[in-house]
């Protein structure tokens, strides 16, 4: 089933394409890896008719996710498989195991576009369901070598607003504080600046705190949304 699935997103993918599209979205992203050329829309389109099937078992599901990553020869196939990770039907497959599946496609995705959807929505969707289990995760993942896991421990509540663990963030921040590298400085301003929509007063307060740690960076986008 994953190989004929691949194949049949492959091949939908590639009627409705424009070639000229691909070269300017592959620079754009500055990706290694080809675009058909696919606008997210018409993909979005395509892979709701393509996704309209029940899987057997959990394992089923993940098996067809991986396998569509792991083989994805265009960038559009990596959306395809991150696409299939929050379509409704797959949310009961999903436990605190899956964390390992997100992990492999962050890591091996390595970049913004994969990351910060598989982060905010899966992963965070996880840390709702099982927080016992994915906190100490995320704890770990902050303070990991890997650059896309510790954004992802950061931003993986942007959703949660007044649910947001601040005890969890903050300690997820933390490790990254002295960091300057641009994606984490920037996980931290957005984390941060979402929060900001709930409690204002908070986010002021800790950038306060924070100001000798936090990078200009982080500090401005922060309190982008914050009334002076």
């Amino acid at each position: 089933m994953s190989r004929f699935l691949l194949l049949q997103i492959r091949s939908r993918l590639k009627a409705v394409a424009d070639a000229k599209k691909g070269p300017q979205m592959q620079s754009y992203m500055k990706s290694k890896m080809p675009y058909i050329g696919v606008p997210a829309p018409i993909l979005r389109k395509e892979l709701r008719e393509i996704f309209a099937l029940k899987f057997k078992n959990a394992e089923e599901w993940a098996d067809a996710v991986l396998y569509i990553f792991r083989n994805a020869k265009y960038r559009e196939e990596w959306y395809s498989a991150v696409e299939l990770c929050q379509v409704k039907r797959a949310k009961e497959f999903q436990t605190a195991e899956s964390l390992s599946l997100f992990e492999e496609m962050i890591v091996g995705a390595a970049w913004w576009d994969v990351v910060d959807v598989l982060a905010s929505h899966c992963v965070g969707d996880l840390l709702r369901r099982y927080p016992k289990q994915i906190r100490p995760e995320m704890l770990m993942w902050s303070r990991s070598d890997n650059v896309w896991k510790r954004r992802t421990s950061i931003i993986c509540q942007l959703g949660f607003k007044q649910d947001t663990d601040l005890h969890q963030l903050y300690a997820c921040i933390r490790p990254s504080l002295a960091s300057k590298e641009f994606f984490l400085r920037k996980a931290i301003g957005w984390a941060l600046r979402q929060y900001a929509w709930t409690d204002p007063n908070e986010v002021q307060r800790y950038v306060r705190e924070h100001a000798a740690q936090l990078s200009p960076l982080s500090t401005r986008e922060a309190l982008k949304n914050v009334s002076a």
